[in-house]
């Protein structure tokens, strides 16, 4: 998910060759986290303002939710958990520069947030220059690794190829593909051209549009002309709602040719409008009407910390998942010190609201059930199909022969 025009050449070379970006190189770089006093400080580093504040803002309630919650039974280490906030601004250079602040200013001992692959890119350096540990709650598109970056999110293998499969199972024959114009929508679409061409799948077309565009008429009408069996969206933010409202007014419907969106949850249904979305197709690993009693008890303290009109969503989960993960792992390690963390990490679980998350010490990556959504006309997200178990995080798709050549 990154915007071209600020990404540095570093970060350009590293989303195209699809290799391992980083094993911890500032290793040894000192830190200034203090463990001495009753507190240890943590990092909220999420978009509060500009175009991704439409799905940001509930990650950073998450966040806060998970620490009361844990300040509430002890904390971490007999430590209470004290969260300092930043706002990306919806800006990867800002969300560069405050992690920046956060690690070598405030010293926290981890930081939580970033949504957009271009947030995570542009943090990414910092992290492994400082050797501090950033936890990013959002699924992405893979083919990438950091001993740095815990990926709480679904990696490819865990969202978008179910959601191919899924598809196909269906009896889909023809995509049309559109998204916003970074490496998230492009990487996440040259997957799926991978996977179409060995399973007899048309690519009908393929559209892409600034991040934050409010004009789809144009690519709406090649869409419609397009006759594709379905669409794959991987638009991000506020684009979303003028995409569906274009698309409803041209008389598109689920019924005709569905939408699955790999960047749509509760929250942003509501922004869309229900009437402007319904019927259509969404593919993650968590939904709020998930019926277990761990989920409910989720859902339920959300509702009662932020209010009883909100939703719950995939990466808000993942996000409020990521720091119960944090103080697994601290707590096993007995350890704030990255090293420790890091050494530490390798099957740490967590019971979470979409089920049991484990993660995998070889790419730091946890394991994931997949879903497949129906936004209905109750504004929220029902489970369609999922994968029945947990999922091994494959970043690079290394066990399907289709994907061998992404990676170069």
């Amino acid at each position: 998910m990154l915007f071209p025009a600020v990404l540095t050449a570093t970060a350009l070379a590293l989303s195209a060759c699809g290799s391992s970006v980083g094993d911890g190189g500032g290793e040894n770089a000192a830190s200034c986290v203090d463990t001495s006093g009753p507190a240890v400080k943590v990092g909220s580093l999420n978009s509060l303002s500009g175009t991704m504040a439409i799905s940001e803002v509930t990650v950073r309630n998450a966040i806060a939710l998970a620490v009361e919650e844990i300040n509430a039974v002890g904390g971490v280490l007999d430590k209470k958990i004290e969260i300092v906030g930043e706002d990306g601004a919806s800006e990867p250079t800002v969300f560069a520069e405050k992690a920046e602040k956060l690690i070598s200013s405030d010293c926290v001992a981890a930081v939580f947030g970033g949504w957009t692959s271009s947030s995570r890119k542009a943090m990414l350096p910092v992290f492994e220059d400082k050797n501090s540990l950033l936890y990013y709650p959002v699924q992405y598109e893979g083919l990438e690794d950091s001993k740095n970056i815990f990926y709480t999110g679904a990696t490819t293998n865990q969202q978008i190829v179910p959601a191919l499969d899924y598809l196909k199972e269906k009896g889909v024959k023809s995509l049309y593909l559109v998204g916003s114009d970074y490496v998230f929508p492009q990487t996440a679409n040259r997957i799926i051209k991978a996977y179409a061409a060995a399973n007899g799948i048309e690519i009908k077309g393929e559209d892409y549009t600034p991040l934050g565009s409010t004009d789809f008429s144009t690519i709406v009408n090649k869409v419609r002309t397009a006759d594709a069996d379905a669409v794959f969206n991987t638009l991000n933010g506020d684009s979303n709602v003028a995409f569906f409202r274009e698309y409803k007014n041209v008389g598109l419907t689920a019924k005709d040719m569905p939408v699955v969106s790999v960047s749509i949850a509760e929250e942003e249904v509501g922004g869309i409008g229900v009437q402007n979305i319904e019927g259509q197709l969404t593919a993650w690993d968590y939904y709020q009407t998930i019926d277990t009693p761990v989920n409910k008890k989720f859902v339920d303290a959300y509702k009662a910390k932020f209010g009883k009109d909100k939703v719950t969503s995939d990466p808000m989960e993942a996000a409020y998942t990521s720091v119960y993960l944090w103080k697994n792992t601290v707590e096993k390690a007995k350890s704030f010190a990255v090293p420790d963390v890091q050494k530490a990490a390798g099957g740490v679980s967590f019971e979470a609201p979409e089920g049991l998350v484990t993660i995998d010490g070889e790419n730091n990556h946890v394991t994931k059930t997949a879903r497949i959504g129906e936004i209905r006309n109750d504004g929220l997200i029902h489970t369609v199909w999922d994968s029945g178990k947990p999922i091994t995080p494959d970043p690079y798709l290394k066990g399907y022969d289709w994907a061998e050549d992404l990676s170069k």
